[in-house]
């Protein structure tokens, strides 16, 4: 049907995307959990709307901050259960084991809390909850305050270096076991083959120096960490 001269003409301008910041922060966590944590950016995220950067800029400042809401975003997705202050070691075990595997679930996030410190409502939360746990349990509050830091340190760390191994194994196409078993592999016959004048031990328990699976390993590290909290309980 021809349109009459003296009608308006439709608008063909762009619908303008209404955007929150719950919404860039999903976008940003799908890309985050698919290619990584580098291939987060404004550009790219605003891509995901159909929009340009300048779109995000109301909701978030940068990438930075961003990452940081990302982060504390997932933090949310701890369970903090109901305290047993008698129970305190075995429940920060249990917080530990749980944000470990949270942090694997979301590809290299965890290098986010690397580089700054966490500081938004969920992190808080969970620190509030770990910090009161543990005075209850008779512990100093600035041993507390060291704890909380170090242990998270070490959960973070864990979990940020397992994802550089996930990410070389989907490059090698080889499932975990897979890549497990041919480093183990490899290890215990360089170890075996070490000059014994110079390395006497490590040649001769190549098999001991690559026992057990990487989980096995940071539940023992952890173990170390929150068995050598408990001296410094006061009563």
């Amino acid at each position: 049907m021809k349109t009459s001269p003296w009608q308006p003409l439709p608008d063909r301008r762009p619908t303008r995307v209404q955007l929150d910041r719950e919404q860039i922060i999903d976008a940003a966590l799908r890309i985050s959990d698919e290619e990584g944590v580098d291939a987060v950016s404004t550009r790219r995220v605003a891509a995901e709307f159909g929009t340009g950067p300048s779109s995000l800029y109301a909701h978030v400042s940068n990438k930075d901050e961003l990452l940081r809401l990302m982060f504390d975003r997932v933090c949310g997705e701890i369970t903090l259960p109901p305290q047993e202050p008698e129970r305190w070691p075995a429940q920060v075990k249990q917080l530990m084991l749980q944000t470990h595997e949270i942090l694997q679930s979301h590809n290299d996030l965890a290098r986010v809390a690397l580089a700054s410190i966490p500081n938004g409502p969920n992190a808080l939360q969970a620190s509030e909850w770990m910090l009161s746990l543990l005075i209850k349990g008779g512990m100093p509050p600035h041993y507390g305050s060291w704890a909380i830091e170090r242990i998270f340190l070490y959960v973070t760390a864990d979990a940020y270096e397992n994802s550089i191994w996930r990410a070389q194994m989907r490059h090698l196409k080889q499932t975990q076991e897979e890549a497990e078993r041919q480093v183990k592999t490899e290890l215990a016959a360089y170890f075996a083959a070490l000059p014994d004048d110079r390395f006497p031990y490590l040649r001769a328990h190549p098999d001991a120096m690559t026992s057990g699976t990487v989980q096995e390993r940071f539940e023992w590290g952890l173990d170390l960490l929150i068995d050598g909290l408990t001296r410094y309980v006061t009563r």
